[in-house]
């Protein structure tokens, strides 16, 4: 997973601008510039860097230095080139699953990005397609599974984000599985989990082979 370098990247960028803002400040307003920009760059590390700089700019009123524009650009570039950390057991899974199912990869964010993480994660010969959208909602998932000829019914979500994972799915009357992630970014968060229901919850992922 790589929520956890967002979250430490944020940390050492909020260290960047301590100068001009305290940290909460800092870390509202990224978050803030983030939400603002979705539309505009989507989801992904570019995006990402791109907002860390336009927050620079505006919480320092145009007056940080080159040197911090050019230290935010290198913290994305070596998020970009971080290794993929598979989450516990997922090797494990899909041997164990290919072949009985047809595995699909659905991501969202920079298709560059996305595939270059794939590639990296070795995981790419258990998968019969990937496709990486640039947002996961119901007309999303909807559109790609009319394309693939997959009835929602025989359809089953596996993730960590209840907003993007399991929910749209669940509205579209198709089944979800919700393994959670210690770090989970504020964006993918509903306001209410308790109010999000008809979906089972699974402390690993090894555990799907219960019921698989």
């Amino acid at each position: 997973m790589n929520e956890t370098y967002f979250r430490e990247v944020e940390e050492r960028f909020a260290e960047l601008l301590e100068g001009y803002e305290t940290k909460n400040k800092i870390d509202q307003e990224l978050f803030k510039m983030e939400m603002d920009n979705l539309s505009i760059y989507g989801y992904g590390v570019k995006g990402f860097m791109l907002s860390m700089i336009e927050s620079a700019l505006d919480l320092s009123q145009n007056k940080v230095s080159p040197n911090v524009l050019w230290e935010i650009l290198d913290l994305g570039k070596d998020m970009i080139s971080k290794p993929v950390e598979l989450l516990d057991g997922v090797v494990e899974v899909l041997e164990e699953l290919k072949g009985k199912y047809r595995l699909i990869v659905l991501t969202k964010g920079d298709l560059l990005d996305q595939e270059r993480k794939l590639e990296k994660s070795g995981l790419s010969k258990y998968f019969n397609h990937v496709e990486v959208l640039s947002d996961k909602k119901e007309h999303n998932y909807a559109i790609l599974l009319n394309h693939l000829n997959i009835s929602i019914s025989e359809f089953l979500m596996i993730g960590n984000s209840l907003k993007s994972d399991v929910v749209p799915i669940l509205n579209l009357g198709g089944k979800a599985v919700h393994v959670p992630f210690h770090t989970t970014w504020a964006h993918e968060m509903v306001s209410n989990e308790a109010e999000v229901n008809g979906h089972l919850t699974l402390n690993s992922l090894q555990d799907i082979l219960k019921y698989l």
